[in-house]
């Protein structure tokens, strides 16, 4: 019988199928195939480095912005009200109405509605706009003066009347932040006054 030709140190090939045609088994093509590193593709997570200086440069971008959440009419004035992009106490700035259908006493607002790109026949738009201002911690939120510029003398007391309503934003923030603390306050001092009436009327 003659030798086994596998032994004579020759590689042989795979017998041919029914067919005639010659098969390969899987465990040969995969040890013929180089492994491929998927690393790098797999990886695609942001680093975190960059997440933090992109959020620390759009939060200082936006420090000196404040956002138009809403515009309302009193009696004599046009209230524009304000907020910071990233939640805070409202802003809010004081124009003279107009009146008696004339825009005579109104140039303070539209020289802010100018600033703003708004036109005064879609005043609907104006709510999102973005307004460079600054922020002091005694006077609050001033607007840059391209947006308050127009105001004349005659506005004196409106730039009054919005310093005032700053002070009292924050002060109702303050009294709404620690608003159980001054409920405990007054229940407790209000047992020790009335301990302290009873004592005086009965010593």
């Amino acid at each position: 019988m003659p030798d086994d030709p596998s032994d004579d140190g020759h590689e042989t090939e795979p017998p041919p199928d029914d067919d005639g045609e010659l098969t390969a088994s899987l465990g040969d093509e995969r040890e013929r195939t180089d492994p491929i590193d998927r690393t790098a593709d797999e990886t695609g997570a942001v680093d975190d480095e960059v997440q933090r200086r992109l959020r620390e440069a759009y939060l200082n971008d936006e420090e000196s912005v404040l956002v138009v959440t809403g515009v309302r009419s009193t009696e004599r004035h046009v209230v524009v009200e304000f907020r910071p992009p990233h939640g805070g106490s409202t802003h809010v700035e004081r124009f003279r109405a107009p009146r008696d259908g004339s825009l005579a006493e109104s140039e303070a607002f539209l020289a802010f509605l100018d600033a703003a790109g708004v036109s005064p026949l879609d005043v609907d738009e104006l709510a999102g706009t973005r307004v460079p201002a600054t922020y002091d911690p005694d006077e609050g939120w001033r607007l840059d003066e391209a947006y308050v510029g127009g105001r004349g003398d005659g506005d004196e007391d409106d730039a009054a009347g919005a310093g005032l309503s700053a002070r009292w934003n924050r002060t109702a923030e303050w009294l709404w932040t620690y608003r159980y603390w001054l409920v405990a306050v007054l229940l407790v001092g209000g047992e020790l006054l009335f301990v302290a009436v009873i004592i005086l009327l009965f010593a």
